[in-house]
């Protein structure tokens, strides 16, 4: 009996080391993998699949009346194995209906009565469709869409933009920014079924990449920018500045394609009554559109891809009143040219980029709407630069902004640091990363400043949404790329993003695409900085002088962060030794380090630089 329980004792033990050592998953993201969608060497399943639309979209607006109205067909396909007897619409815009959940208070000015559906058919039938609703509508379907067929459905509908602008809206009387204008079908993956989630305006987006043709139709006199190609250039500008437009397309240097006195005199769009502006992009995860018919025009081009020498266009638009606007093109052509060929190292993939003034501070497909900081341009060229590096994360790759906001923003603050160093200098940008990024985080020592990483994004709120979604999801990428070295940090970045670019990964995905590409299993790092309650605090138990300096430090806070030993000798001089993540994977909780020194020691600290000590007070001994 002793024998038989012993064996069994040794099961479990066993059972319970090996679970130890996998990372936790949730029940939905097991069946995934279990499924083989998805698979632990962090590639795509070999039965992975996504869902795909092909949108037709007509829109119109006629400042400063604020309506929008539109039609659209959406060619829907679904690839997954399930026949879908419904479909989840999205309506992002409802956010601004007196109802509407929001994460936080809004003015009058921000809110509408939402859209309005006129129409809508499936297949050729007329559905009725019940407009009280938020931001997300259930369509029961008259006929179940079968595994890998697809179906065709027409919808209209009108809006108002709201006169206090969001992330959308009036920017002024006669400029208007249209995101999320247009109903889309949700996304159906393999890991939740249909995305139900809410939009309440803090935690983001998660779209399928789809196929856009949309035309735009404004009064004349009013130019327009937006995601994809503008096809259309010679209807509806006038020859001189299609010339200029073109002639930006190949242009090392700014060309102003639409001065201030132009577009007041009248002399940029074709003059009939209305013009329709039309743009085609392809494998996008969504397109927004603005107008005005008093912003200035800038535009140049830049190389994002030496091996092709392929080019992007840079455009900017906006008042002519806004200093630090008239910098943006460079701003740009730094930042694309800065991220295609250092980090994270990949082509910008499309074909334009446009920075156009608005209050928002927020990326789109091929667009950013920042607000103006007036002379302080670097400030202003950090917020460009956040923006922009949204490009790769989630436009590039399919992230769930919603559920995982750290895996877009902690990505976006990491090149956002950067590209500040080879801007402004690693001083500077280290400064700045500290005060910004760090210091509010590592001093507010509430509950919620400690919640783990992988936590969903929709279920955390104000300082814990942030500091999870930006700092600390920017710090772990950090603390790894320290641990690996950038050589192996670039070739693992490279993996995960060479795995699933234009597809929908999940945090799971980018762990195993690490490990698989570094060639080692670094779960005890991922455990360390996204599944705990940690937070950066060392203490500095015990200092021994002698030939070999003996330092005892404990990680109170937990985290696998790297370090330096700063050793000051009785004579002035200062040594530094620097120790990466890796010192913490044999010992979590306490590390003796022994330094050989061969004068006397006077001070020793602990230097974490970015990563800000909770109790700086004990890192430091003096003799």
């Amino acid at each position: 009996m002793k024998k038989i329980m012993y064996s069994v004792l040794l099961l479990l033990g066993a059972q319970t080391i090996a679970s130890a050592q996998e990372l936790y998953m949730p029940r939905n993201i097991k069946r995934a993998y279990a499924n083989e969608t998805r698979d632990k060497s962090g590639l795509p399943g070999k039965r992975y699949w996504q869902n795909k639309g092909v949108y037709n979209i007509d829109l119109s607006v006629n400042p400063p009346d604020r309506k929008v109205t539109g039609k659209e067909t959406i060619h829907y396909i679904n690839n997954s194995p399930d026949a879908l007897h419904g479909i989840m619409l999205r309506l992002i815009v409802n956010l601004h209906k007196f109802q509407s959940p929001r994460s936080g208070y809004v003015s009058k000015d921000f809110l509408t009565d939402g859209v309005f559906i006129d129409t809508l058919i499936v297949n050729g039938i007329p559905l009725e469709f019940n407009n009280d609703v938020g931001t997300t509508a259930w369509v029961p379907l008259p006929q179940p869409l079968a595994s890998k067929d697809s179906l065709d459905m027409q919808i209209s509908w009108h809006y108002d933009l709201s006169v206090q602008s969001g992330r959308e809206g009036m920017i002024d009387q006669t400029t208007v920014y249209m995101a999320y204008a247009y109903p889309r079908i949700s996304v159906y993956d393999d890991y939740n079924g249909w995305d139900g989630l809410e939009h309440t305006d803090r935690a983001e987006f998660y779209s399928d990449f789809n196929d856009y043709n949309v035309a735009v139709k404004v009064p004349k006199n009013f130019v327009v920018w937006g995601t994809g190609d503008l096809q259309n250039a010679a209807e509806v500008l006038q020859p001189a500045i299609a010339r200029r437009l073109k002639a930006s397309y190949t242009s090392d240097k700014v060309i102003h394609v639409a001065s201030l006195e132009e577009m007041q005199q009248g002399a940029v769009t074709q003059q009939t009554d209305y013009n329709t502006w039309k743009f085609i992009s392809r494998d996008i995860a969504d397109v927004t559109f603005a107008a005005s018919n008093h912003y200035v025009w800038d535009a140049a081009s830049v190389v994002v891809d030496s091996s092709t020498m392929r080019r992007s266009s840079v455009q900017a638009a906006y008042n002519d009143t806004a200093t630090d606007f008239h910098h943006s093109v460079a701003f740009t052509q730094n930042a694309l040219s800065w991220f295609s060929h250092h980090w994270p190292g990949v082509p910008y993939p499309f074909p334009v980029m446009t920075a156009f003034q608005g209050f928002a501070d927020m990326e789109y497909p091929m667009m950013v709407n920042d607000g103006s900081v007036g002379d302080d341009l670097g400030f202003a060229q950090l917020v460009q630069d956040h923006e922009i590096a949204h490009t790769y994360f989630p436009f590039y790759m399919g992230i769930n902004e919603t559920r995982y906001a750290f895996m877009d923003e902690g990505w976006a603050t990491t090149f956002e640091y950067l590209v500040a160093i080879a801007e402004k200098g690693k001083d500077a940008a280290d400064a700045f990363y500290r005060k910004f990024r760090v210091n509010r985080y590592i001093n507010d020592p509430s509950t919620e400043e400690d919640q783990p990483i992988i936590s969903m994004s929709s279920q955390v709120s104000g300082m814990g949404y942030g500091s999870n979604s930006y700092g600390k999801a920017s710090l772990s990428y950090l603390a790894m790329k320290d641990l690996l070295g950038d050589e192996q940090f670039k070739k693992c970045l490279h993996a995960y993003m060479n795995n699933w670019h234009g597809k929908h990964p999940i945090p799971w995905d980018f762990f195993y695409s690490f490990n698989t590409a570094a060639g080692d299993n670094l779960d005890w790092f991922w455990k360390n900085w996204f599944f705990s309650n940690n937070y950066i605090d060392l203490q500095l138990l015990d200092v021994k002088p002698g030939k070999k300096t003996t330092l005892r430090i404990a990680n109170t806070g937990g985290f696998a962060i790297p370090f330096d030993v700063v050793i000051t000798y009785v004579d002035g001089s200062i040594t530094r030794e620097h120790y990466t993540p890796v010192v913490w994977k044999a010992a979590p909780q306490e590390l003796v380090l022994s330094i050989p020194t061969t004068k006397e020691v006077a001070i020793v600290k602990l230097d974490g630089n970015l990563f800000m000590d909770a109790t700086p007070k004990d890192n430091e001994w003096k003799k």
